[in-house]
């Protein structure tokens, strides 16, 4: 199993503790990409938004900084809102990304976490589906062939056009982010793409049957189960001690995600919910090493077997000092025990 983390580029990552320059916040962000992979790690991601608070809205130009300092970890998006995007500077920015990183670029694709990134770019949030659905179409269809003929509904059509440059990778891995809607699912095993499962609250455990419907769904379409790889991207962070896990993390989590549900019609954030979404079956990862491995081996198993497992640790307001001693502690100690 594949072991990472996934990252926001937050303008104010310490969480209101004082201010951060966003030059400042970025080169913390690059430091700690550049430490994962010391630390052996095996991808990073970062995700993009078009928010104040956050400075990944190009998150390719953060991972080609983040290339030319690193060696082996891989690098991708977490998620690149492609309904909002054009397929083709998408897959010319990630190609970009391979050569300069000889051949560790990825992309996840999906709606995102906010929608703020479709009246922005002059799309209907309500056309989500349908814009998707046209887009991953054509992104696919460039990364298969040099030469482009497609037409559809939201873009230009392409007649004969070549795109360029192509990557070192072929085929560039592009995995399919989702939630929990099932006719996603069922997308990304037609289409035979890796699926990325952001797990931010529940027991892990219920996605299973999205699982099997992913896998059932890929194998009638005629992709072999190796093809069919899932990821899980959850809410996490680990410290020397479950107790001083918990209390560093819960104060900025419950901060922004009251902040967060204040728009989103969710209720505000309790300790007795974030302990039982951070208990045995829960999809919280808060903890020391051993007892998070095991978690994460839990959630596997009750998966039916994931390939890859990446933590979300930017959202509680650490400081970028406990995040690099987290990094240090699941490079170090959770990645041995889980391969």
């Amino acid at each position: 199993m594949e072991v990472g983390v996934d990252s926001f580029a937050a303008a104010n990552p310490s969480g209101g503790l004082g201010e951060t320059s966003g030059r400042d916040s970025l080169e913390e962000l690059l430091e700690r990409i550049e430490y994962a992979d010391k630390v052996g790690l095996d991808v990073f991601g970062v995700g993009e938004h078009h928010r104040k608070e956050f400075l990944d809205s190009a998150n390719v130009v953060i991972l080609s900084a983040a290339a030319a300092r690193t060696k082996r970890i891989r690098l991708t998006s977490a998620v690149t809102v492609l309904s909002a995007a054009d397929p083709v500077r998408v897959f010319q920015n990630f190609a970009t990304l391979d050569l300069i990183s000889k051949g560790r670029a990825e992309m996840v694709v999906g709606r995102g976490s906010f929608g703020e990134a479709f009246p922005l770019f002059g799309f209907g949030f309500e056309d989500y589906d349908e814009l998707f659905s046209e887009k991953i179409e054509l992104l696919l269809s460039i990364r298969e062939n040099e030469t482009v003929n497609w037409s559809g509904k939201f873009r230009p059509s392409l007649i004969n056009q070549s795109i360029y440059p192509r990557p070192i990778q072929d085929p560039l891995p592009i995995w399919l982010g989702v939630g929990g809607t099932p006719s996603s699912f069922v997308r990304a095993g037609v289409l035979g793409l890796p699926l990325m499962i952001a797990i931010i609250g529940g027991e892990t455990g219920r996605f299973r049957p999205l699982v099997d419907l992913y896998k059932e769904a890929g194998e009638r379409a005629g992709h072999s189960p190796e093809k069919l790889k899932v990821g899980v991207h959850s809410l996490g962070y680990v410290a020397e001690t479950s107790e001083q896990a918990v209390e560093e993390y819960y104060p900025g989590y419950a901060e922004v995600f009251t902040r967060i549900g204040k728009e989103r019609g969710w209720p505000p954030v309790t300790r007795d919910r974030f302990d039982a979404q951070n208990g045995p079956d829960g999809a919280f990862l808060i903890g020391d090493p051993e007892e998070v491995a095991a978690k994460i081996l839990r959630h596997s198993e009750a998966l039916g077997g994931i390939s890859r497992f990446t933590f979300q640790m930017v959202n509680a307001g650490l400081s970028h000092e406990k995040l690099l001693h987290s990094i240090d502690l699941i490079g170090t100690r959770v990645a041995p025990l889980i391969r």
